[in-house]
């Protein structure tokens, strides 16, 4: 007979609140992405690329704050992998980039409605790049999920019905969107490489200074000096994401992934309520049927991961002499 096996203190449930209090900072830290998009969009005729050097270098306070507080900001800034870091920057900065130029030329729901797209993307990548096993199961999951995305980008891609659509503001914005979203797979994918050697922290932390950096080569291209309104926009909007992303990092203390991730899409019911209030923007049906679908599949690949994880510790365990 076998003993007990001791618990591990670095599990997720061994934190105290366990679960609830993970499912609690990531509906928090959804909060805090919400309202950084919201404040972005509403600083209106600012640049893209001066919108992301404005999230990203004012995010670094309060990461650099909170690094400092709990005496691990030497630790964090140590690295083994450095051009790993600058690679996921230049992608991350790039998704970053679509996806705030999406934002101004988009409903607030819809942006985020087309993000959803990002895990499907990693599923997909995973199989066909890496060669990563997929099951018939998420494979109709992800399937069917694309379908939920062409369903909302449908109506913006004028091109089928005329001649000039590339000047129609929201195809490029619908575009620039499903692009940031392809774009976002591939960093997620890089993180996954880096995690391997790096330190969460240091991850975070170098992103944000390189995402800082690589916008600045944006400025030949044109940044405007804010006006007040702007400016407390902008640097509400760099905290408002910097807090976001500790929270982010924290709540996956307390529960496992596969528990937290569905919450992700609490944000597009606050993106609906915030359009509606901030910039008077009514969602479409087709919209609303298309993100439905889009969640749903997206819920369904997470709910299967999950349950693919369990087997994999009962069978692990049943080994285990």
């Amino acid at each position: 007979m076998t003993s007990p096996k001791p618990a591990d203190p670095t599990s997720p449930a061994q934190h105290a609140g366990g679960p609830l209090r993970g499912i609690i900072l990531k509906v928090l830290s959804v909060c805090f992405f919400v309202v950084m998009a919201t404040l972005l969009k509403a600083t209106e005729t600012v640049p893209t690329g001066e919108l992301v050097f404005f999230r990203c270098f004012f995010a670094i306070l309060p990461v650099l704050g909170y690094l400092a507080w709990r005496r691990q900001l030497q630790s964090a800034l140590h690295t083994r992998n450095p051009r790993g870091h600058v690679l996921r920057a230049f992608i991350g900065v790039s998704a970053m980039g679509l996806g705030f130029f999406a934002l101004t030329r988009l409903p607030l729901p819809e942006t985020t409605a087309i993000s959803y797209a990002t895990p499907l993307l990693i599923v997909l990548f995973s199989a066909v790049l890496l060669k990563e096993r997929v099951h018939v199961f998420r494979w109709t999951a992800v399937l069917v999920g694309l379908v939920g995305v062409v369903i909302i980008l449908w109506p913006r891609l004028t091109v089928f019905s005329s001649g000039d659509a590339m000047g129609d503001a929201a195809t490029i914005g619908a575009i620039a969107c499903f692009v940031s979203a392809i774009f976002s797979a591939f960093a997620m994918m890089q993180v996954r490489k880096l995690v391997q050697t790096e330190r969460t922290e240091t991850i975070v932390i170098y992103f944000f200074i390189c995402a800082t950096l690589l916008s600045l080569l944006t400025v030949p291209f044109g940044w405007v000096w804010p006006d007040p309104r702007q400016w407390l926009l902008l640097i509400a909007a760099g905290f408002a994401g910097g807090i976001g992303q500790l929270l982010l990092t924290s709540c996956y203390r307390y529960a496992d992934m596969s528990v937290i991730a569905p919450f992700e899409y609490v944000s597009l019911i606050l993106t609906i309520i915030l359009g509606l209030i901030v910039f008077a923007e009514v969602p479409t049906l087709t919209m609303v049927f298309g993100a439905t679908i889009i969640v749903a599949s997206g819920i369904a690949v997470i709910l299967r991961e999950h349950y693919l994880g369990l087997d994999r510790v009962k069978a692990r365990e049943a080994n285990t002499p």
